[in-house]
């Protein structure tokens, strides 16, 4: 037994001496694997700083070629854009008569030739050839027109006014209506923006067109009842309202009053805000503002769809010796004068013109 114990402690140690070595040789290459660690996340240490500066060389080359490549790009959007606005002042010009070439500078006198119907309406005398008849259109809301021979006709004073009675079909709605070349131009009463035109003479329709964007809000604020405002200058019908997506803003859409349709639209920097009527005459947008409870009106607003006036430069012009408001004003062409309705009253402005700079 003796025996057997000393065997076994002599293979105790000897187990442990071998251990011993074992351990002894797994450390030593726990170090050598530790040294080669070190190595290696020394190496990828240095590999991600290269890649790092790499990318950093590409993200500077990379933005340096965009930022060429957007100049260009945009350049070249910048020539293109200068091209379309040259071909469509061109087209523009060639639709409307260049030569039309002056300007408001001043409203020289008024005269009130008459005072009669409701504080709301609209008279006028048609601008085309050899037209001599006055025209009356009395209330926002109506379908009968009074024809009068002439201006010294219309002037007398009588009960029994000598006029003609041409009853429409559908009655108007606003102020806004135009008579040109025997033809009255109207916003149709009960639509969103329907036009008619209607043959005096003949005492029918002719035709009808839809105007896109108009009739949802006044086309001035203080004249609520005149969705749409039509218009008459040396180049002939325009139409004149206000759109929520500019704004208030108002819009001018030239119209071809023969086929009546659209020929271009333009978005104004003229807001209907405190506006009363408004006017075209030789290309060119006229607004007139107000107080809402009547005052001395102004124009303060002028925008010419060739750009041949500059703006900004234009003074207020105030309208001469008169304390109220418009429903309408209407530029005469062929006269060179404004018809408008003032709270009741027919008036004449007369106008100082200029060369347009």
């Amino acid at each position: 037994l003796k025996k057997r114990l000393e065997k076994c402690n002599q293979d105790i140690l000897d187990y442990v001496e071998e251990f011993q070595d074992f351990s002894k040789m797994v450390l030593s290459r726990l170090a050598g694997l530790n040294n080669y660690k070190a190595e290696v996340k020394s190496e990828v240490e240095n590999l991600l700083t290269r890649i790092e500066r790499a990318q950093r060389d590409i993200d500077y080359f990379r933005s340096v070629t965009d930022a060429n490549t957007c100049i260009e790009v945009h350049e070249d959007l910048v020539k293109q854009q200068l091209f379309e606005e040259a071909e469509e002042k061109k087209k523009l010009k060639l639709m409307l008569n260049t030569s039309c070439d002056h300007m408001l500078a001043g409203i020289k006198s008024l005269k009130v030739v008459k005072k009669i119907g409701d504080k709301h309406g609209s008279w006028m005398k048609d601008p085309g050839k050899k037209h001599t008849k006055i025209y009356l259109l009395n209330g926002s809301i109506n379908n009968v027109i009074l024809e009068f021979a002439n201006i010294m006709t219309f002037m007398e004073n009588s009960h029994t006014p000598k006029a003609r009675r041409v009853t429409l079909p559908f009655p108007w709605e606003g102020t806004g209506h135009i008579i040109y070349q025997g033809f009255l131009f109207y916003h149709r009463y009960g639509s969103l923006n329907e036009i008619i035109k209607f043959n005096i003479q003949k005492r029918n329709i002719t035709d009808q067109m839809l105007l896109p964007g108009a009739g949802r809000i006044p086309a001035y604020q203080l004249s609520p009842s005149t969705k749409i405002d039509l218009a008459i200058d040396e180049q002939g019908l325009w139409a004149i309202h206000a759109e929520p997506e500019t704004g208030g803003n108002i819009v001018i859409t030239k119209i071809n009053h023969i086929t009546m349709a659209v020929e271009h639209t333009w978005d104004t920097s003229c807001n209907s805000k405190d506006a009363e009527a408004a006017f075209m005459a030789c290309n060119t947008l006229y607004v007139v503002y107000n107080f809402r409870g009547g005052g001395t009106s102004r124009i303060q607003c002028v925008y010419d769809v060739l750009g041949a006036v500059n703006t900004y430069k234009i003074p207020v012009l105030h309208f001469p010796k008169r304390q109220g408001s418009h429903s309408t004003i209407h530029y005469n062409p062929k006269e060179k004068q404004l018809f408008a309705w003032g709270d009741g009253s027919q008036i004449i402005y007369k106008l100082h013109t200029k060369q347009k700079v």
